[in-house]
């Protein structure tokens, strides 16, 4: 009898142990508030990934990214003219198997302007190298010039 009654106490207790457990498991921790704040850090790799131009035709910039993408030597992934969206991969050296991924956003700032930003990643981090960037719009740059130049220019 007197094991009888332990045994049920003993029970008891391991069914009140694992509530407390699974209650205290459900909880879902506190987000803090500055949680998809933005930081000065973003603010200062956003600016160095943003170039204006001073032109009008989206569609002629998109082209220029897709042909600065591919002299680097990306290959396009996906290239979206109505979001204004062009995605890239390539192996980085010297290894090459690591990888470079960089998605470039058109967009019409107003009547006279555009907006192309560019974000890099390198093996699922953001590449935050203001140099890196800086190479890319002189590509894009030359790419422009050159395609405006060219007689087969629109």
């Amino acid at each position: 009898m007197r094991n009888a009654l332990m045994a049920r106490r003993w029970g008891w207790g391991i069914v009140i142990g694992l509530w407390g457990v699974l209650l205290y498991g459900c909880t879902t921790p506190e987000q803090p508030p500055t949680l998809l704040a933005p930081t000065e850090a973003q603010l200062k790799i956003r600016n160095f990934q943003t170039r204006v131009f001073d032109m009008t035709d989206r569609n002629f910039a998109i082209r220029s990214v897709i042909g600065s993408l591919q002299d680097l030597g990306f290959i396009i992934e996906r290239a979206n003219d109505v979001l204004g969206l062009v995605t890239a991969a390539r192996f980085a050296e010297p290894n090459y198997y690591d990888v470079v991924t960089i998605t470039v956003t058109v967009r019409q700032l107003n009547a006279t302007q555009l907006t192309i930003r560019a974000n890099a990643i390198y093996n699922n981090r953001p590449i935050e190298d203001p140099k890196v960037y800086q190479n890319f719009f002189f590509t894009l740059e030359r790419s422009l010039f050159i395609t405006k130049e060219s007689p087969t220019a629109p």
